[in-house]
């Protein structure tokens, strides 16, 4: 039997086992493979389909409530307008914008849309509408700039860009055209919202007459831009088959975690995987109501939580922090009840032990769930099942999902390891990438040729296959010869009440290779705290190597979307000031 047959019946074993959630899983690791499997199982209701001709957007679909539920059931509500859209609406707004593409545009199987908006409640139904006729998406960050967006324009072969009227001015260069989501208010340019409105919501279907070729599991469906686990920006391309994976596995976690009644709130940007799978497509699936807002702003979030009894919100480690740093100020403002929340989640970037133990502490009656994942594995790999698992282990991002298989790689051997030794982490799933669009070498690099992709990322196991996140592994800093992880080092400056926010990066040296330096955000009204006294609380707390040796003030951590670190903007900052003051010197 090979290895790879060995830990699939290793696996299907464990999933024929019944877990409860709310007991201690057993060890899911197999020593005679260096595989970790998951040890939950997916019932009949939730298993990936096989169907071959299959595509997402008919899967969403054919997941709504059915018909005398669907003209009742709310699927959206517009934070700010209070605008209400019920699963009925949605679906025929879908049938009607596709065919608009299809009929009016000559939108065809395999062309490139790109689509450049913050959220909203139209940002759903174009996501679908293009996937139901076998077009291609692409999305962007509507913050980019115009030499961001006409880069990616290019290298995704884009035929038509859909835009919010405020990013219009940035894809005029592109010589692509363009429509945009709501009606101009002068002028008789075609929308998005007049091809709802004008056409018949009629769903198309694969016919001599009408042309349409429908797609298939296999076909790409999105690209997706990422930082990659190396290099520059990159293309993700996402096949059907990834994104109806991570749909079935996503309505598996709605169910498995009781949050089937929660109402959801989106701030996470759409264009991101995180946004995009989540709340553009896979929450449709579960029949939840989500309450949606343009971009996130604290004050805001807090209002839209106490109007709409809100008890989910998936977010990001800045999103957690703003609630354990100021979320209580607002309390005596009458916003900021906080009593409906039951349930917070937590990826796209590590989640510190401190940082935890804190939002607990302020907010005792939410579930804080960490969980993992990456673009290249169309989101989230790894969860908490259960508040009990969550709590027994800070720090942890939860154990795998059902369908993924993880190994913790030597980097320097290549072999794999077992529970609570740290090496690469690589996984396999129906989820994963297809490839890098036109890198071939980057994709090479980056999946095996068995499908194992590997993550970039430093991490462990424990002995019940609960994953830790250590950090990157180009974003360790080489002290000495030693290695120190950034994100260690920003847990502990987030536990100092007069640090708001946080950032570690290298700085090169002579005589060391490369010093840690950290960027801080003084709390409001901590203008005392100095290099000094930073350096020291760090220094009491760690080893010898892994001390701050440089501390800069700003007003702002530089970030993503998504909540990521925009490491290398600091790190340029950092190092040209290292030079500088050393050409003084």
């Amino acid at each position: 039997m090979s290895a790879d047959e060995t830990w699939t019946a290793a696996a299907a074993a464990a999933a024929a086992r019944e877990y409860s959630g709310d007991d201690l899983p057993r060890s899911s690791f197999d020593e005679s493979t260096g595989i970790y499997h998951s040890v939950h199982q997916l019932g009949k209701h939730h298993r990936i389909p096989t169907t071959p001709n299959l595509d997402t957007a008919t899967f969403v679909l054919s997941r709504f409530p059915p018909h005398h539920q669907a003209e009742s059931r709310v699927a959206l509500i517009d934070s700010a307008t209070n605008q209400r859209v019920t699963y009925a609406e949605l679906h025929r707004s879908v049938l009607s914008l596709a065919s608009g593409l299809y009929h009016a545009l000559g939108i065809r199987k395999g062309d490139v849309i790109f689509v450049l908006s913050p959220n909203s409640l139209l940002y759903p139904t174009i996501c679908l509408a293009v996937l139901s006729i076998g077009a291609v998406l692409t999305t962007a960050n509507p913050l980019n700039t115009e030499s961001e967006i006409v880069k990616q324009v290019s290298d995704s072969g884009a035929t038509l860009a859909i835009a919010a009227p405020e990013c219009l001015h940035k894809l005029l260069s592109t010589g692509v055209p363009t429509i945009q989501t709501s009606r101009p208010s002068e002028g008789d340019e075609l929308s998005i919202e007049e091809l709802i409105s004008s056409c018949d919501p009629v769903e198309l279907t694969q016919s001599d007459t009408t042309g349409l070729i429908r797609p298939s599991q296999s076909d790409t469906a999105a690209i997706l831009y990422s930082s990659g686990t190396t290099g520059t920006s990159k293309g993700v391309v996402l096949t059907h088959s990834n994104l109806i994976s991570i749909m079935a596995l996503l309505r598996w976690t709605v169910d498995v975690t009781k949050a089937k009644k929660d109402v959801f709130l989106c701030f996470i940007p759409m264009f991101h995987i995180y946004g995009l799978a989540f709340f553009a497509l896979g929450l449709f699936c579960c029949g939840t109501t989500t309450v949606l807002m343009e971009r996130y702003e604290l004050k805001s979030m807090l209002e839209a939580i106490q109007t709409h009894k809100v008890r989910n919100i998936p977010a990001v480690p800045p999103v957690i922090l703003g609630l354990v740093k100021h979320a209580g100020r607002f309390s005596a403002g009458g916003v900021g009840d906080l009593s409906s929340l039951r349930r917070v989640s937590s990826g796209a970037a590590p989640l510190g032990k401190e940082l935890i133990g804190a939002f607990r502490e302020r907010f005792p009656w939410v579930e804080l769930r960490p969980g993992y994942g990456l673009t290249e594995s169309s989101g989230a790999a790894t969860l908490f099942v259960s508040a009990k698992e969550a709590k027994r282990r800070p720090g942890s991002c939860g154990g795998l999902i059902p369908g993924f298989f993880g190994r913790i790689v030597d980097v320097d051997s290549g072999n794999n390891l077992g529970p609570y030794k740290v090496g690469e982490l690589w996984l396999k799933s129906p989820t994963v990438m297809k490839e890098y669009l036109g890198k071939r070498e980057a994709t090479v690099e980056t999946v095996s040729g068995d499908g194992w992709l590997r993550t970039g990322d430093l991490c462990y196991f424990d002995e019940d296959g609960f994953l830790y996140v250590v950090d990157r592994i180009k974003e360790l800093i080489k002290h000495n010869g030693y290695q120190v992880a950034p994100a260690e080092l920003e847990a502990i400056l987030l536990a100092h009440p007069n640090v708001l926010d946080t950032a570690v990066v290298p700085v090169e040296d002579e005589e060391a290779g490369q010093i840690p330096m950290a960027y801080v955000v003084r709390a409001g009204g901590a203008d005392e705290l100095t290099e000094a006294q930073v350096i020291q609380y760090v220094a009491l707390q760690v080893a010898p190597y892994k001390k701050i040796r440089k501390v800069g003030f700003i007003n702002a951590i530089p970030r993503s979307a998504a909540g990521k670190i925009l490491r290398k903007e600091l790190v340029l900052q950092a190092n040209n000031k290292h030079q500088i003051i050393n050409s003084k010197l």
